[in-house]
Order: structure tokens, then sequence, then C-alpha cells
């Protein structure tokens, strides 16, 4: 045992020690990979949640629920993030079978994190997502399932405004919106969003820069008030915060649920810019935004290039090729 006087002497080492623990970025909760299946050469399911635990991928999005994947991710703690399509929560009954065939049997040995109602849901059928995760939520609450988060997936395009980033606000066209924050606050639920600085890039070279879109401008190019950025992908989360603001949802978190930068088929979509973008994008967001400087939660688009989706980018978002060798290296911790 320390003598009184050495214990002491200990205290302002320890007080340091705490200090700088405290000060110390914190790393993000959780670096996901969205799983897309839309080819017809991918490993087995089993596989793939290998490949996810050999390269310490702690977080997993799929985008419907698919039974293989589920026995794969029995015991892994990887958290998931698990689509649901309107349709299948159209009511209460609906949505009382989907908990009680997708969710009730795997839980607790799968980690389900968050339950997405609808996936960047547009046209007509914006009306029906805030009823879906409203019977979804009631479902899961039923079961005994309510730590699940409910929540749904937008695009960035719900923006009307998006700059300065302190004057984003949601478009006429997204009214409905404004409901489901305000539901989203009264459940203490995230909303969930897909953010790609690429597509506004690639939309935009005239006024975007390329660095300023990959995370590696030098400085500060937006001074917006007493935030100052440095990249687009900042930029464009504080301007959903600020929209979200604006509609009573002060309270209401952002989980990045797609962000990501494709290595082929367009506008400077090579090897080495999808691998910038990607590793500056998991270094990056345990710092949080300049409005919000909390770790934030990120789930990267996507495991695998998928031969049955459109040609062009949409085939190359890949981290892994189908024969599960990487497109380019990434360090996940």
């Amino acid at each position: 045992m320390a003598h009184r006087s050495d214990a002491l002497s200990m205290v302002p080492v320890l007080a340091l020690l705490v200090s700088i623990i405290a000060s110390y970025p914190r790393s993000v909760q959780s670096i996901g990979v969205c799983y897309g299946m839309l080819g017809n050469n991918l490993p087995s399911q089993a596989d793939v949640v290998k490949l996810y635990q050999s390269n310490g991928i702690t977080g997993m999005r799929i985008y419907s629920a698919d039974s293989a994947t589920l026995n794969a991710l029995k015991g892994t703690n990887i958290n998931l993030i698990m689509d649901v399509g309107l349709s299948d929560a159209s009511s209460s009954s609906a949505a009382d079978t989907w908990v009680n065939n997708n969710v009730k049997p795997y839980y607790p040995d799968v980690s389900f994190k968050y339950i997405a109602v609808g996936n960047e849901v547009s046209g007509g059928d914006v009306s029906n997502i805030l009823p879906a995760m409203k019977n979804i939520y009631n479902s899961l609450s039923s079961a005994g399932l309510g730590s699940i988060q409910v929540s749904t997936s937008v695009a960035f395009g719900v923006l009307g405004t998006s700059y300065p980033p302190s004057a984003g606000a949601f478009s006429s066209d997204a009214s409905y919106m404004t409901d489901i924050v305000q539901y989203l606050a009264s459940i203490n639920a995230p909303l969930l969003a897909n953010i790609y600085p690429y597509f506004s890039y690639a939309g935009n070279t005239a006024q975007i820069s390329l660095e300023y879109a990959l995370f590696t401008s030098p400085g500060t190019v937006v001074t917006d008030g007493s935030n100052n950025y440095q990249n687009l992908f900042d930029a464009q989360v504080d301007a959903l915060y600020s929209a979200m603001e604006k509609v009573g949802g002060s309270n209401v978190g952002i989980v990045i649920s797609e962000s990501g930068w494709p290595s082929a088929g367009g506008t400077d979509t090579t090897v080495d810019n999808a691998q910038k973008y990607n590793q500056n994008l998991i270094n990056h967001v345990g710092k949080g935004t300049p409005k919000k400087p909390t770790p934030l939660e990120t789930y990267i688009f996507a495991m695998f290039n998928e031969n049955e989706k459109s040609a062009g980018v949409e085939q190359n978002w890949g981290l892994f090729n189908p024969n599960q060798q990487p497109v380019y290296s990434i360090n996940f911790n």
C-alpha cells in the first residue's frame, strides 16, 4: 500500500490524465458499412459477416429483412440498421407480422439498433412514412423491443435551402418532414440521413472544389457566423440540423445512414478519390461537425460493387470486390 504522501502526490497526475482523456476526441460509436445485395456474384451472407468482423467493421445496414444475414449476425455485436418497406408497415397488423417474423426471433442475439421505415421515399408515398413509423414503433413496444429505435432514412434533397448551413430549411415539397422530426423528438430517436458530397460536387464542379468535397481543403472554405467549414460533408450535415431546429427538432440527432464516393463511372470517380473520401470520413466523424461537435455515427455506402445495379457510378461504390478483395485499403480503426 502506498504511503499517504505518495497517494496525495499522485492526485495531480491522475487529474491530468482524466483531463487529457476527457479532451481527446472520442471515436465514433459505430463505423458501419451498408450491405447491398444487388449482385449475382456476391459472397454468402455468412462470409460477408466474417468479412465485416475481420476488418473491424462494427455496424451494418441491410435494406430488407434477410434471414441468412440475420442468422449470420447472431452473437457478433455488429450494430444493425434494418430497413422495412412502407407496405410492410401499412397497418398495425402488418407491422406486428413484420416484427414478429423479422425482429423478435433474432433478438437479442442480433444487435438491432435502428429500424429504417422507408429509404429516400418520394412522391405520393411520403404521406405514408409517419403512419408506418408509428406502426413499427408500437409493434416493437408491444413485443418488448422498445430499445430498438425507429426512424426513416432521407436524402439530402429534402432540403430546399442548404447554404449557408445555418439557413438550412426543408423544401416546400418536404413539408411532411415537420411532423416526422417532431415525432422523432417525442420518441427520442435520431433522423437517418444519406449524405453524399459526391453528388453535390459532380453536379456543380464550377462552384465546389474537389478538395472541399474530399476533406482535403487546407483551410476554411465557408464561414457561417462563428462556424468555419473546411469540408462539404460538415456543411451538409449542419444544414440538416438547422432545418430540424426550425421545425421543433433541436434535440433530434442525426445518424449518417449512407455516405461514400464511387471509384469509377463518373466525374472524378477514381480509386484514389474514393479511398481519400472514405478514409477521411472515417477519421473525421468522431469529431462531429462545427454545429454539433460530438461523434457522428456513420455508415459507409457500400460493402461491395454490385453488378446488378445501373451501369456507371451505381455499380462502383464498393469498398470490396465480390471476391472479397479490397477495391482500395481502408482502416476502420
